[in-house]
């Protein structure tokens, strides 16, 4: 059931029934979807209870204009509704997670005389698919043991009898070292080469037991004929089988199939993980790292986590353990907390994994960050600078024939983009390409406002340019009574010469120098930063342009349509029933009558 958006002081209209949520800034943006056993109470809670929520949450209530519901039938419905609602918009809001349904399958393609290969892509029509893997390395190590124990062919031939009749194909170098029995030039029958599929199979479906007895039958027949190296062939395979074996952890478990899961966390990280135990042995791992928006529930995240997994590798295990409840499963799911006993252990082994990749996790950003903390203390020293330069601010300028002239600041912080102080400039003083006045007026400004904010002020400046965008920059420092308080630079790109101010020859850092990389990483931020922007407002402007062309159609109707549609041409493949939901129904026709006269029209 779909409904009207409502305001927020109509939060008492909403029904007390399970569903899906989503707030909406007041720019029409979705910035969060969420799911309710009671839509009413949960939507309530924001605004009745500002005293108990964090400051995300809080920043959040504050941008919510409108809100919109969903009724489901059951909290499992909303959850999975909630799910492709999150996937689909990326609310920002919203925790993320990663769906790239990549992991690796192995798949034995429906051909004649069946190829086994290795694929991340799934469709079912080609072939039967086994796994997923947790790695390329895991899926890797069962392809190699198949290739060891069968002769399965790896060539693309089209291997149909009449083709083989007609002897359209020689053998390889597989079939010369043993590793092919040349089915290509009828060498071996298909009967025979599908015997060595089917037990190819039973291996790949964790079921190594017939195949054992099958090559033990073989190894004995050929030795009771006295055919010894055919038996030793077969008692290699064995011994290859049972050393893979080994290297496969096997549950003790009366079920023999379950899915464990667990999780920990802290005030801004989640760390998930998921075991998958199939015919009692663990033949799936997959951990990973959330990171929390609005500090969510464990609940909650691990809800979410288990329904994307378990959907994206095709789960039908009816029997979940986990260290915490999950709420929102199917009526036919068994979620199980286990205290003692066999299951217990199972979670444990899974709380180990959990915690080793959180070390290894915090580890590894620890060396990231020291590795960055190096590269700021040599810039310090090579820039003889009094204090490590950990906050450095960078300034560009874009404009092409002096339009739309924009300007942007990117700031580094520990040596790393720190993308929530950038800064977008329109420029409003000056009139016509001067690169200079542009730098002058946006140095000037940003600084101003940092002091009447009382806010700290960046430990390096770094302006993108030669001597005058540099001498532009000091001057409004020297304006706002800035200038010898806060070290700044230029950066030449064509030589990559460092310029101070005053200073008559340009300082050379040592191009593989890793200060000097950092630099270049700032001023091509910059650049980067201020093109995009150059290129939206310049794109914004020239639509809007056109919009305003048409009769009685005025700049707030124009910017409805285009920070809805981003572009005028998706707007011209628009019927007029669309665009009325935006804009009206007289308003749309005026629109469409005006791209239809000139022929415009998608």
């Amino acid at each position: 059931m779909q409904n009207e958006m409502l305001a927020i002081d109509q939060v008492n209209q909403l029904p007390a029934q399970p569903g899906i949520y989503k707030y909406y800034n007041k720019n029409g943006e979705l910035i969060y979807v969420g799911k309710a056993k009671n839509i009413k109470k949960r939507v309530s809670s924001y605004f009745n209870k500002s005293n108990q929520h964090n400051r995300k949450t809080l920043k959040l209530v504050s941008e919510i204009s409108k809100i919109d519901y969903t009724i489901a039938h059951s909290e499992f419905d909303a959850l999975l509704l909630e799910n492709n609602l999150i996937k689909q918009n990326q609310p920002k809001y919203n925790i993320l997670l990663k769906d790239d349904k990549s992991f690796p399958y192995i798949c034995i393609l429906n051909e004649r005389f069946p190829r086994i290969i290795s694929t991340r892509r799934v469709d079912h029509s080609k072939g039967t698919y086994f796994g997923p893997y947790s790695s390329v390395v895991a899926m890797n190590s069962v392809l190699d043991l198949l290739r060891k124990l069968y002769t399965i062919r790896t060539c693309t031939y089209n291997l149909s009898a009449k083709n083989i009749t007609a002897g359209k194909f020689k053998t390889c170098l597989e079939y010369h070292i043993g590793n092919c029995k040349g089915p290509c030039e009828g060498l071996q029958s298909e009967e025979d080469y599908n015997e060595d599929i089917v037990q190819a199979k039973h291996i790949l479906n964790s079921n190594s037991t017939f195949t054992k007895r099958h090559f033990t039958e073989k190894m004995n027949a050929h030795a009771q004929a006295m055919e010894y190296e055919l038996a030793q062939r077969y008692k290699d395979k064995l011994d290859l089988l049972s050393k893979f074996q080994t290297k496969t952890m096997v549950v003790n478990s009366q079920e023999s199939n379950l899915d464990i899961f667990t999780i920990i966390s802290d005030e801004n990280q989640a760390y998930v993980n998921y075991l998958r135990i199939n015919h009692g042995m663990l033949n799936f791992t997959n951990t990973t790292e959330i990171k929390k928006k609005l500090n969510e529930e464990d609940t909650q995240i691990l809800a979410q986590y288990a329904f994307d997994i378990r959907q994206q590798v095709g789960s039908a295990s009816n029997t979940i353990l986990s260290n915490i409840p999950i709420a929102s499963l199917p009526e036919d799911i068994k979620n199980i907390v286990p205290k003692i006993g066999e299951k217990k252990k199972l979670i444990e082994m899974s709380i180990k994994n959990v915690l080793h990749f959180k070390k290894d996790r915090l580890l590894q950003k620890q060396k990231i960050a020291d590795r960055n903390n190096e590269v700021v203390r040599l810039l310090q020293k090579e820039l003889k600078l009094l204090s490590p330069p950990d906050h450095i601010e960078c300034f560009d300028n874009s404009n092409i024939q002096g339009t739309n002239p924009v300007a942007a600041m990117v700031c580094f912080r520990n040596g790393k983009p720190s993308k929530k102080d950038y800064r977008h400039y329109n420029i409003k003083t000056v009139i016509g390409p001067d690169d200079f006045a542009s730098m002058y007026e946006v140095v000037k400004r940003r600084y101003s406002r940092l002091v009447d904010e009382n806010k700290k002020l960046p430990k390096l400046i770094l302006i993108d340019g030669g001597k005058g965008q540099l001498s532009s920059a000091v001057s409004a420092l020297k304006a706002i009574n800035l200038y010898g308080q806060i070290p700044i630079i230029g950066i030449a790109k064509r030589l990559e010469e460092i310029y101070f101010p005053e200073d008559q020859y340009p300082l050379h850092i040592s191009k593989k120098s890793p200060s000097l990389k950092l630099l270049q990483q700032l001023r091509d931020e910059a650049h980067r930063f201020a093109i995009t922007f150059h290129r939206q407002k310049r794109s914004i402007t020239g639509f809007t342009t056109e919009l305003e062309e048409i009769p009685n159609i005025g700049k707030k109707t124009a910017d409805v349509l285009l920070k809805k549609y981003k572009s005028v041409n998706k707007i011209k493949g628009l019927n007029q029933e669309e665009l009325a939901v935006d804009i009206g129904n007289k308003k749309a026709e005026l629109v469409w009558n005006f791209f239809k006269k000139k022929g415009e029209l998608k």
